[in-house]
């Protein structure tokens, strides 16, 4: 070891490995998990790292390759510094001011729960640190993140800070590591992103709430009438049928019903660009809400198709259908009789299962294209085909199958128990709905009304001739 190098710091690769010149230098403060998977991430875009360290010697493994040495070495190394260290311990940095002066530190720093400062981490290290530039990025990444390489779904890296120059080099870096940057504004936006990554699902909030309102509403329901009748009217103990019998119409009810929700608020909104002339005026914040989770909605009502279809599977071995079974053979034995076979039943029955399987299997595709991996290889053509066209047409597969289920029997006052109507009833008013508005939609005057005003056309265009609307005139020309 020649006589240059300082106790303080300690080389982790040979002087034959040494960067070259043209190498950019990084420091990263701090050597735990998220210091040394970006690290990683830094060597293998090519950057020379230094680690600022307290205990440079014994500091644990890192990236090989990297030097480690105290802080204040380290810091005059490079002209960017990540700062992966805690809120509370961020007393030492103030001693190394004068080293950091000029320089833009990056801070990755989050809390353990919202407002648990007066102030964001970046504003508090800008208020220690004057003279560096402070830019908030990559808190909302995990080290699995770094370390693995940007994924799919998480791909953005958001900064903010108040040096137009230091946010350059720090979307530089990020650009570099593969990640896309999003520039949220100002310092002052520190705090929103420190909040990010404290957020629980906030895009599944509503569509959970609606799923355990609806599930919650319909179990009580079909509880009523599948059991609480039953033993109040009949003696019958039923209750054996919540587990599989009643979760069974359940689910699918409540899956038709989500379904039927991603492609209403497409049809409300079309509604009111032709009432309104324009496409340029937002829509209600109601719904905006509500097209911003419709991913998430479809997401659901996918998992409780799904259930439906593994609950129906297991339907022929059941110890109640199998006793039903064994007991209606018995019993025709007894009377020497046959039944004879019915052939509407036969077509009922297979045209069901028939719209079933062919509406999970689009509903299946749904899914899969809403995939990121899959989403990214699409055209916007071909990813609009899938999820509206195929997705129309899954939502009438699966409606019309609910309709060969219920068949005639809400002809028959039997099926009205306690004068309320079956479930499968009440599931179809809102995909009946649907698939009524958006068949008005495809009218000729009305889809033409619509496809001009969405390229632009506007009822109250100057340059247009005609004041009068634009649906009416359309449709006098049929």
């Amino acid at each position: 070891m020649s006589e240059e190098v300082k106790p303080e710091s300690m080389s982790l690769y040979s002087v034959s490995a040494a960067a070259t010149p043209e190498q950019e230098a990084v420091c990263i403060f701090g050597t735990g998990d998220l210091g040394r998977s970006l690290g990683q991430r830094l060597l293998q875009s090519g950057y020379r790292l230094v680690y600022g360290s307290r205990r440079p010697h014994s500091c644990g493994p890192i990236p090989p390759g990297a030097q480690v040495m105290s802080h204040e070495i380290a810091a005059r190394s490079a002209s960017l510094v990540f700062v992966c260290v805690h809120r509370e311990h961020y007393d030492f940095l103030e001693t190394l001011a004068p080293h950091l002066k000029g320089k833009v530190l990056v801070d990755v720093s989050n809390n353990l729960k919202k407002n648990m400062y007066p102030e964001a981490n970046a504003e508090f290290l800008q208020r220690l640190i004057p003279g560096a530039h402070v830019v908030k990025a990559f808190n909302t990444l995990s080290a699995w993140a770094l370390q693995n390489g940007p994924s799919d779904a998480n791909r953005q890296v958001y900064l903010c800070g108040n040096s137009p120059e230091a946010k350059q080099a720090v979307a530089e870096i990020a650009t570099k590591l593969g990640f896309n940057v999003q520039d949220r504004g100002s310092l002052s936006a520190a705090r929103e992103l420190e909040d990010f990554p404290l957020q629980l699902f906030p895009e599944w909030r509503l569509p959970m709430r609606l799923t355990i309102g609806l599930t919650a509403f319909f179990f009580f329901y079909l509880l009523v009438r599948d059991v609480i009748f039953a033993y109040v009217d009949q003696g019958k103990d039923n209750s054996f049928r919540i587990m599989v019998s009643l979760a069974n119409k359940v689910f699918p009810i409540v899956s038709l019903i989500l379904l039927s929700l991603c492609y209403l608020p497409g049809v409300i909104a079309a509604f009111l660009q032709l009432y309104r002339g324009t496409k340029y005026k937002r829509f209600p914040d109601w719904l905006d809400r509500w097209m911003l989770c419709r991913k998430q909605l479809g997401l659901i009502a996918l998992a409780l198709a799904s259930l439906h279809v593994l609950y129906t599977l297991i339907i022929p071995i059941r110890y109640y259908v199998r006793f039903r079974l064994a007991a209606n053979t018995i019993s025709q034995i007894k009377e020497n009789k046959t039944s004879v076979f019915d052939t509407t039943m036969g077509w009922r029955t297979d045209s069901y299962y028939s719209m079933g399987i062919l509406g999970f299997g689009l509903y299946l595709l749904l899914g899969i294209a809403s995939l990121p991996s899959v989403s990214n290889a699409l055209s916007w053509r071909e990813f609009s085909f899938i999820q509206s066209k195929l997705g129309y047409l899954t939502l009438f597969f699966c409606t019309f199958h609910t309709y060969l289920y219920g068949w005639d029997t809400f002809l028959f006052i039997s099926y009205y128990k306690w004068y309320t109507p079956p479930g499968y009833m009440l599931c179809l008013v809102v995909p009946s709905v649907v698939l009524l508005l958006k068949l008005l939609l495809l009218l000729p005057c009305v889809d033409k009304s619509l496809t001009r005003i969405r390229q632009g056309w506007e009822r109250t265009d100057p340059e247009d001739d005609s004041k009068k609307s634009l649906l009416a005139k359309d449709c006098q020309k049929l």
